[in-house]
């Protein structure tokens, strides 16, 4: 099962671009460049279902808990957000209301009719993140955030890097914190099941060509993880 929380950069038209010039809207405060794209192509590699956000995380950030400051942020990477300042509870509550749960119910529906029929699921969440952060160069091409559950991550990392030719991170730049995060707790943690939650450089995925060439060497590494089925039990 395969979800992308920050897949759009969509804001629907009675946000007004949230007072955003278009310039902003394309940079990676409003959404994880590349990572739709690597979700179809691993949902079509594996046949698997996908469920992709379809809003902006300006909007409201479907990986964020709904008490974390961020969830409708104010700023962002040095960019202030109109059109989320000085919202009310009426207006904040309404964007979880019309995105945020929606979103979340679609990812549960899958994960409820698997289980209703007697199917095992891997929870892939599919980010990206920027090569640059506040000045800062990510050597990472590639890397996973996780918590206490890592049977799939070591795998994963150990597989990925043993070509030598590629930086792979382990909880860096990004860990999870199940009190910040939402959706993998959520979703997968709390089932006791298996997950990744990944993170594509994003001058790596930028194109659909990087997107399908990356998307096939994390299914080929998944697949050799999961093979002994040690990593899944």
């Amino acid at each position: 099962m395969i979800f992308c929380d920050h897949a759009s950069r969509e804001i629907p038209a009675e946000l007004h671009d949230l007072g955003l010039p278009a310039s902003e809207l394309a940079r990676h405060i409003a959404w994880d460049i590349g990572a739709a794209g690597v979700a179809e192509a691993l949902a079509d590699i594996f046949d698997a279902p996908a469920i992709l956000s379809p809003v902006s995380r300006l909007v409201v950030d479907c990986n964020r808990q709904l008490n974390a400051p961020d969830l409708i942020p104010e700023r962002s990477d040095g960019t202030a957000i109109p059109g989320n300042l000085n919202l009310t509870p009426e207006d904040r509550a309404l964007r979880v209301e019309r995105w945020f749960e929606p979103y979340h119910a679609a990812v549960e529906s899958i994960f409820l009719e698997r289980e209703r029929r007697g199917i095992a699921s891997i929870a892939l969440s599919i980010h990206s993140m920027t090569n640059n952060m506040a000045g800062n160069h990510r050597p990472w091409q590639i890397s996973f955030s996780s918590h206490d559950d890592r049977r799939l991550v070591e795998p994963m990392i150990e597989i990925l890097r043993r070509s030598n030719d590629i930086e792979v991170g382990d909880n860096q730049p990004y860990s999870m914190d199940p009190a910040v995060d939402f959706s993998t707790p959520f979703h997968a943690v709390r089932r006791n099941l298996p997950y990744l939650q990944v993170e594509f450089r994003q001058d790596e995925v930028a194109d659909a060509a990087g997107q399908l060439r990356w998307a096939q060497r994390f299914a080929r590494a998944l697949t050799e993880a999961v093979s002994t089925g040690e990593a899944v039990q």
